[in-house]
């Protein structure tokens, strides 16, 4: 008997087939991809920030970090630093408020709002249009003399001339802040609703029943518990606020006064205008790409620091 048994599990083990390996198939064309597509041009432009190559030329020499010490030195680097922080806030702000908001609202147990699948799809729609097509369409809105602003507000007597709103700094700026936060406080809800759902039914309804209201439930269970969404978001937010480029350039190419030029859009125009400074946005990526690093890994280190506290 204890030998049919041991046969009989050695026939078991011939028999299993590890399919672990065919995982490597699957995710070797990303693999791949991102070695010829990402990571040798992210070599090539390190090794460029270290260089004096401008334009289509084909010698160069290595300047060490001279690249980075005048970048430093840049006011236009200083004045689009400035501007890419001012409105991501402008934006981030007001995005995660309203998100919070509505995804709380969304899923709270006492309210059971009805027909919050209508309203998930209605505030995503604007995620799912492209930059170009906002910019043009709030181009439009805001024309001078006679886009339908300045006509609604002169037909209701608020104006006696049409204003050129892009040519005030803070419109304009305030303008894309709202583009921003438009286009993506939709995702983020959904992000947040699914974080708030994840989260057991039983700890509300065991509050609930402790005659908790429903502000109580938000700080003390759901806010804590989506901290790791709340992190996620965060990060994902910062890397596109600094990499913001788009609206900006498609709304006003960085006017007036290059008040809404954001880093991205320095580093273009180094790249491809003028002198062509390859060395010079290459420089200018490294920058960016070590300010994202640095204070992502400031706000993991507090949000840790924070738990451990807390612990």
């Amino acid at each position: 008997m204890a030998t049919k048994s041991l046969s009989s599990k050695k026939e078991g083990k011939r028999k299993t087939i590890s399919y672990s390996k065919y995982g490597y198939f699957f995710v070797a064309p990303f693999i791949i991809a991102f070695l010829i597509f990402q990571f040798y041009p992210i070599l090539y432009t390190i090794n460029l920030s270290f260089t004096d190559l401008a334009g289509w030329a084909e010698e160069f020499n290595y300047v060490g970090f001279k690249n980075y010490t005048s970048l430093l030195n840049n006011k236009l680097f200083h004045a689009a630093f400035i501007n890419t922080w001012i409105i991501w806030m402008m934006n981030f702000i007001p995005q995660i408020t309203l998100a919070l908001l509505l995804a709380s609202w969304f899923t709270n147990l006492k309210l059971k709002i009805k027909g919050t699948g209508f309203f998930k799809v209605t505030l995503y729609l604007p995620n799912i249009i492209t930059a170009a097509s906002v910019s043009v369409l709030f181009y439009a809105i805001f024309g001078y003399p006679s886009g339908p602003l300045n006509q609604l507000m002169q037909n209701m007597g608020l104006i006696d001339a049409p204003i050129n709103f892009f040519r005030s700094v803070g419109i304009t700026r305030g303008t894309v802040a709202f583009i921003q936060f438009w286009m993506w406080y939709g995702n983020t809800m959904i992000i947040l609703m699914a974080a708030i759902l994840g989260i057991s039914p039983s700890l509300y309804e065991s509050a609930m029943v402790d005659g908790a209201t429903s502000t109580q439930m938000f700080w003390r269970i759901t806010m804590p518990l989506i901290k790791p969404i709340m992190l996620y978001t965060l990060i994902t937010s910062l890397i596109g606020g600094m990499q913001m480029f788009d609206i900006p350039f498609l709304l006003t190419g960085g006017a007036p006064n290059n008040s809404v030029q954001t880093m991205t859009m320095f580093i273009y125009k180094q790249a491809f205008t003028g002198g062509r400074n390859f060395y010079f946005a290459a420089a200018a990526s490294m920058l960016l790409f070590i300010l994202i690093a640095v204070i992502s890994l400031i706000i993991f280190r507090f949000f840790r620091q924070e738990d451990r506290g807390r612990a």
